[in-house]
């Protein structure tokens, strides 16, 4: 009889226990939370980074902090979030670099991405916009194709940096109409607009929010948008596949954890961020900046880092494009 009272004390202190922490998962946050970001103050992840903390401050009365850690091309705050307990504390805003693109650009990165991290929701996404020194004369991406394709290695863009999404769009673009284009790297998308500007590069494949103040100048022209489809948000400009153009190339972000971390905490973290980022206040931020927002479920963000890997391999390797 003792035995049997014992058994059925456990069973019922195991299922509180279990109860216990399905409600602590369901009550995120129960702590401060920091949310990694792994580029500087200021960055697009930045911007969308402190969007989410402040709403989710103002919703959970807990504080997040918003904590930049730059370096070796996003790796480092990446790293961090992966290196974090899986305890809902550390969360991150990270993208299709330090998530897809890294893999084929680094030997060995610290990290594995789909072992160490657990994707919660794509969080944003803004068009990239091919742009032209208006000098060039040229009114249509075709335009532009069948003149640098007349003088082959005459034409420079400008880009973020080595691995980039700003060099890959252009490097996919010579790599699917044929030409040859001489690249030229710049620390930021500023510089590489100066740079356009001032005509020392001809054309950059940049985010829309660098290059549509530019265009009261004169001096540049935007040609096409890398999204599959038009932008909601830059209506009239053609994208590259309508100019025969087979290149996608949108710059995301999303919203990562430790791998590891209980799956109704994660789901709950989802479900905050998600009815953050749809709200009136933050869309219209959101529109500012020229992003819109575009959550989902882990496996369908899992889907989209797969194919950002499937996609860039051949340009990395046709560029011959290595970090480290």
């Amino acid at each position: 009889m003792k035995r049997g009272v014992v058994a059925v004390v456990a069973i019922l202190l195991s299922g509180l226990a279990a109860a216990t922490q399905a409600t602590a998962q369901n009550l995120w946050p129960t702590t401060p939370v920091r949310i990694v970001v792994p580029f500087g103050a200021g960055s697009t992840p930045d911007v969308v980074a402190r969007l989410i903390a402040d709403d989710l401050h103002d919703k959970t009365q807990t504080p997040f902090v918003v904590e930049n850690k730059p370096g070796a091309s996003g790796n480092t705050g990446t790293d961090a979030v992966a290196k974090a307990a899986p305890d809902g504390a550390t969360i991150g805003v990270s993208i299709g670099g330090p998530l897809a693109v890294n893999t084929l650009l680094f030997s060995n990165l610290p990290y594995d991405p789909k072992k160490d991290l657990a994707l919660v929701t794509m969080l944003v996404t803004q068009p990239s916009a091919l742009a032209v020194n208006s000098s060039l004369g040229v009114t249509t991406t075709r335009q532009l194709l069948d003149l640098i394709k007349a003088t082959p290695g005459k034409y420079a863009y400008g880009s973020i940096g080595t691995g980039s999404l700003s060099q890959l769009a252009m490097e996919a673009i010579a790599l699917k109409s044929g030409t040859q284009l001489v690249h030229v790297p710049y620390s930021s998308s500023p510089q590489a607009m100066a740079a356009l500007i001032r005509n020392d590069v001809q054309m950059v494949c940049l985010p829309a929010i660098s290059v549509v103040p530019q265009l009261s100048s004169g001096k540049v022209k935007i040609l096409a948008v890398s999204t599959a489809q038009r932008s909601a948000l830059l209506p009239g400009i053609p994208t590259l596949k309508e100019a025969g153009v087979d290149v996608e190339a949108d710059a995301w972000m999303g919203l990562i954890a430790p791998a590891g971390i209980p799956g109704a905490m994660a789901e709950r973290i989802r479900a905050l961020v998600t009815a953050a980022i749809e709200s009136r206040t933050i869309r219209e931020k959101l529109t500012a900046q020229l992003m819109e927002p575009i959550p989902d479920t882990p496996a369908q963000f899992r889907a989209r880092v797969d194919a950002d890997i499937a996609r860039w391999t051949p340009v990395v390797d046709a560029a011959k494009i290595k970090i480290q």
